[in-house]
Order: structure tokens, then C-alpha cells, then sequence
């Protein structure tokens, strides 16, 4: 590359920059094949070339043509006999460990290059000798290369012409404040692909600015830099993405003093590809040991050891108190509630789960008492108490304590199925004895035939219900019975094994099968009884107040006005005191006593008790006696 620093002008082997940069787009170099007058002839031989050096040496990295604008850098660095200037030049990367071949390799492509009767000179280069070229600062030879014509590339190339096209543009654009421009990662390391990110770093010379703050310089130029980012790779052609770092040359120097691993690296393995006499004298004092980190860094990086074991402590210990803890609290709280319970505080709720599941319905182990009582009583509530602290937890303990967590919280979804069992089994006889109890009571039968045959034939055919209610009846019945049937199938049957890679055996799957269908029915059955139950409430209260308005008359004085009932006893209800006659004269009774006597005297015919008027005539006076129905 040509540089002064003094030019508005940067030409790049292969590659010209407009001067106004706001409409600076690299052109991109043509085929230098098309400036042969058998352009069709020669690209044919070419492909014919490539296919046998690929085909012969598969792991070659590129093969591709150096521009004719860019021989001379060649020629003046004695790479190519003058007399080739106007051969074609064939220029081919092979891995580093076939170095010792390239004699064999470059003699076998000679003899075929004789046979198409060409004018091309080849070079056969490995990753280090364009290094070596960055290194020994020949950039002018890089340039033609990054920017050579691809005929093959497994991703090599087109990573250095990425980084060469976007590196032209920063330079073009802030050459006064760029010190050096070097690529690393694994472009460096040989082992980029064609998706590979390619690892730049861009230091930037910040003691020569005066008129803005050192960070704004930065981050301005920082925003410019990485919008070249997408506008070099599509130049470039390839997928590979340019991932740069950005410096300040004073923090970086900082940084060196200082010790930081990444400086270390990036000046041990970097490549410049720009350089202003800045980034070779590191890596040399580097290699000769003179870069050495302060008293202090040492200090500094010592001081994270130090915080090692506190780090790894309070790590392990956060695992049982939060992971662990709350991974096993939750659910189990989650349980007691579909229990019907409401799980109070932590200490309250490892009290219940005892309690309910372990010792009064005895549906799990009791280890799994201990296990929670363990880790939320001994370990988090320990904790909460200042009893148990960070380095009092070891990886032995948090081994362990996963481990039985994990193991308690499958032993909770075994737990799960058991209850939503239990639940179900007390929600179908709820049912059953709330709709046929309160038939019972209202049809006088006893037996659950009885009461269907009754219900039937009273209720039924009379009218009084749709016959639908019917087979909603003989439906809670038979759940009630399917239910019944299952539990004491599952209770004669012996747990069930799994089978390989813990699958079911066929019988655990349609026993499944069989609980859901199960939990179908019974949800099926809760809806059909809640209608009829609400049917029969609505019509037994109908009936009651029926009973009722026979028994109701109105008792109008001059000065009163009160209700009487003609039951067993004669009532009278005036505002919201009740009283019943007694002999000559009205006693205390309860809203109990009076539906009492109207539910007996349901059936029966009303009488009037002369006697007892002549005894209320003595009370109250001349009064009426009135009929009242609503």
C-alpha cells in the first residue's frame, strides 16, 4: 500500500476509494481473466486447473488470481521474476503442517499448468507467510492478496478481503487517528470457515484531541466504524461477520500496564494488517518479556482468588436456600390446598404435610417428612435465623440435598394422583348422598331402588320433573358404583413396574386411561345432580309454603294486627316476636318451633280451634279472623 499521511488519496492494490466520502464505495476489482482477448478460453482452463488442484489436494484453503494492478508491490519485493509481470499469477494457501510439501505440490501443478500452454506463475503459500508479510510491515503485498480474484476458498480468503475492505474505509475516513488496524481469533488461528466471526481491533489515538472529550472521540467513531461493518461485507461478498474492538491508545496502554489477559493476547497472537510503528514494538517487547504487569495488577488479579472461596460458598449456599428451597415449598403447598387445606407459614405448612399426608391419611413415606423438614426447616428457616451461614453448606451437602429434592418432588406427583383419587372419591359420595338423601326424606324410602322406583312414579309420571331427572338418578348411581368397583381394583392390584427406558407396562397405561374416563364421569355426574338437587329444593320449598298458607290467617283488631297458625299449637306473630298459645295466655316461642309444626302438620287437614279464639277474644279483644293466601 502507498501511504502518506499528508494524500487525500489511498490506493489499495486492487481497490480505489473516492476522495468525498459520503459517496465512498470501494469498486470492486474486475476479473483479471477478462483482460486476456480469450477470456471464454481461459476461464475455461481455469475451472479445468482448479478442479485438478482441488481434486488432487482437498485440503487446500484458497486458490485465487493476484490483480495485475498489484505485481509490482510483487515484483519490487522480489516475490515474482520481473520477466513474469504479465503472467498470470496463481496464488494458493495450504495448511500450515503441509508446509514441507509445497515444493511437491507447486512442482505437480507446474507440470499440468504446461500442459494447457498458459503463461501462469504460481505461489504456494501457508497462513504464516501472510503473517510474516503483515509482520515484516509489507502491507502493499497484503492488499493484492486480501483483494486477488477467488477461484477457491473454503473461508480464508474471503476473511481477509472482508477485513481489507473494511479496513480501507476506517482508514480512508480517520487515518489521522487510527494507530493500527490487526485481525486475531480464528482467522489467525487457522481454523476459520465460511460463517466464521472475524476478530478485528482497532486502536485509536486519542493525545492529539483537543476539541472533544477522549470517550465522545470514541464512541463517535466507535458508531462510524461498526456502520462499515455491513457495507464492507457485502462488498466483501461473504458471510463472514466483523466483530471489531475499539481502543483508545491511552487506555490501551493502560490496560498493558496493568496486565489485562485480553491485551496480552490480542499483542501476542495479533496480525496488523495497518500499522503506524505502534503495534510492532509492543509484540516485540512482549516477546523479549519487557511487557510485564505493575506491582499493583499483580495484586489486583491475586485479590480474585482471594474471593474465590467466599464466591463458590455463597454460590452453593443460594442453590439450597432458593433454588431447592422454593422448588420443593410450592408444590408441596400446591398439594395441600387440592387437599382442601390452607397451607400457612413454611414452619405451618411442614407441620400439615406431616400431619395429613404421613401420619393421619398415610399416603406417602415418612422420609419424605424428613426430607422437607430438613431443607426448609434445618437449612432456610436456619438460615433466616443466622443459625446456619454460606460456608456451613459444602458441594456434599448440595449434592445430596438435590438429589432428595428431586426425588421428593416426584414422590409429590405420585402424591398428586392419590389425592385427586381421594378427592374425587369424597365428591362422588357428596353427591350421591345429597340427592338421594334429600329424595329419601321427601319420597319416605330408604333403599336407592326404592327411591328410583318412587321417584319415578310420584315425581315423574305426575309431571312434576322432566324424565330426563330420571336418568341423571340412575347415573350418580352408577358412577357411585364404578367408583367403588375401581378403588378396590386398584387396591388389589400390586404397584406396577416400569418397563425399559422407564416406559409403562400396557397396564399402567389403560389404568390411566381408566381414571381419567373415571374423572369424567364423576364431573359429568356433579353437574346433573346439582340440577336436580336445585329442582328439588325449589319444589320441597314450594310444597312447604303450600302447607303453610293453608295454616296462615290474619288476626285484625282495632288497635293489632297479627298472623295465626292452626297447627298442634295456635301461633301468633307480631313483627318479629313469635308466640304460642298456652292455656289463656301467649308464652315465648322460635322460628324453629313454628317450622317444626308446619312440616308435621304437612299433610293433614287445618282445623280452627274455637276454644283457642275465645282464649286470644280474652286477649286481644273483639277481633276478625281473615283467610290470608299470597
Amino acid at each position: 500500500m502507498n501511504k502518506n499521511n499528508n494524500s487525500d488519496n489511498i490506493t489499495i492494490p486492487g481497490m480505489e476509494l473516492d476522495n468525498k466520502y459520503s459517496n465512498k464505495k470501494p469498486i470492486v476489482p474486475e476479473n483479471p481473466a477478462k483482460n486476456k482477448k480469450d477470456v471464454d478460453k481461459t476461464k475455461k482452463e481455469l475451472d479445468k486447473l482448479k478442479t485438478f488442484i482441488v481434486k488432487k489436494y482437498p485440503y487446500i484453503k484458497s486458490i485465487s488470481i493476484l490483480p495485475p494492478q498489484g505485481m509490482k508491490a510483487f515484483i519490487d519485493e522480489e516475490e515474482v521474476p520481473k520477466e513474469t509481470e504479465k503472467f498470470m499469477q496463481l496464488y494458493i494457501v495450504v495448511p500450515e503442517e503441509k508446509f514441507k510439501q509445497i515444493p511437491k505440490i507447486k512442482s505437480e501443478i507446474v507440470k499440468h499448468i504446461e500442459t494447457l500452454k498458459q503463461k501462469i506463475w504460481i505461489q504456494v503459500k501457508t497462513p504464516v507467510d501472510i503473517w510474516e508479510i503483515c509482520l515484516d510491515s509489507k502491507f502493499e503485498l497484503f492488499g493484492p492478496i486480501a483483494m486477488s480474484f477467488p477461484l477457491y476458498d473454503k473461508g480464508f480468503l474471503g476473511s481477509l478481503r472482508v477485513a481489507e475492505i473494511h479496513k480501507s474505509l476506517v482508514v480512508q475516513k480517520f487515518e489521522k487517528y487510527v494507530v493500527s488496524y490487526v485481525i486475531g481469533g480464528s482467522l489467525v488461528r487457522g481454523d476459520v470457515k465460511k460463517t466464521s466471526d472475524i476478530d478485528v481491533f482497532v486502536i485509536i489515538n486519542d493525545t492529539d484531541v483537543k476539541r472533544m472529550p477522549r470517550l465522545e472521540l470514541l464512541e463517535r467513531l466507535r458508531g462510524i466504524i461498526y456502520q462499515y461493518i455491513a457495507e464492507a461485507s457485502a462488498l466483501a461478498g461473504v458471510q463472514n461477520k466483523l466483530e471489531p474492538q475499539i481502543y483508545l491508545l491511552t487506555d490501551f496502554w493502560e490496560s498493558v500496564k496493568d496486565a489485562h489477559p485480553v491485551m496480552f493476547t490480542f499483542i501476542r497472537d495479533g496480525i496488523p494488517i495497518y500499522d503506524k510503528g505502534t503495534f510492532m514494538p509492543w509484540k516485540s517487547l512482549l516477546k523479549m518479556g519487557k511487557l510485564k504487569p505493575s506491582p499493583e495488577a499483580i495484586d489486583m488479579f491475586m485479590s480474585s482468588g482471594d474471593k474465590m472461596k467466599d464466591t463458590i460458598e455463597r454460590r452453593l449456599f443460594d442453590i439450597v436456600i432458593h433454588e431447592i428451597f422454593w422448588g420443593i415449598i410450592t408444590p408441596t403447598q400446591g398439594l395441600l390446598m387440592l387437599y382442601g387445606q390452607t397451607p400457612g407459614n413454611h414452619k405451618g405448612t411442614v407441620k400439615a404435610f406431616r400431619e395429613t399426608f404421613v401420619e393421619k391419611e398415610k399416603m406417602i413415606e415418612k422420609r419424605y417428612g424428613d426430607i422437607l423438614e430438613e431443607i426448609v426447616l434445618t437449612y432456610f428457616k436456619g438460615y433466616e435465623h443466622g443459625k446456619v451461614k454460606p460456608g456451613d453448606v459444602s458441594g456434599k451437602d448440595v449434592d445430596r440435598l438435590t438429589k432428595d429434592a428431586i426425588d421428593f418432588y416426584g414422590r409429590l406427583k405420585e402424591l398428586r394422583s392419590q389425592i385427586e383419587k381421594r378427592v374425587q372419591e369424597k365428591s362422588i359420595e357428596q353427591i350421591y348422598t345429597d340427592i338421594f338423601g334429600m329424595l329419601g326424606s321427601l319420597l319416605k324410602k330408604k333403599t336407592e331402588s326404592a327411591i328410583i322406583k318412587e321417584f319415578d312414579e310420584s315425581l315423574i309420571k305426575e309431571g312434576k320433573f322432566p324424565p330426563r331427572f330420571l336418568d341423571s338418578l340412575k347415573f350418580v348411581a352408577k358412577v357411585k358404583k364404578d367408583f367403588e368397583k375401581a378403588k378396590k381394583k386398584a387396591a388389589a392390584a400390586k404397584p406396577e413396574k416400569e418397563g425399559k427406558k422407564g416406559k409403562k407396562t400396557k397396564k399402567a397405561k389403560d389404568g390411566r386411561l381408566e381414571d381419567a374416563k373415571l374423572r369424567r364421569e364423576v364431573d359429568k355426574a356433579r353437574k346433573l345432580s346439582t340440577e336436580v338437587v336445585n329442582a328439588l329444593v325449589e319444589y320441597t320449598q314450594r310444597c312447604d309454603f303450600m302447607a303453610m298458607d293453608r295454616t296462615r290467617f290474619l288476626i285484625k283488631g282495632r288497635d293489632m294486627t297479627a298472623e295465626a297458625f292452626f297447627l298442634k299449637d295456635l301461633f301468633v306473630i307480631q313483627g318479629a316476636k313469635i308466640e304460642k298459645l298456652s292455656g289463656a295466655k301467649l308464652v315465648r316461642s322460635d322460628p324453629d318451633e313454628l317450622k317444626n309444626q308446619i312440616m308435621a302438620h304437612k299433610d293433614k287437614e287445618t282445623k280452627i280451634d274455637f276454644k283457642a279464639l275465645e282464649n286470644l277474644r280474652k286477649i286481644f279483644g273483639e277481633f276478625e279472623l281473615v283467610y290470608w293466601s299470597y
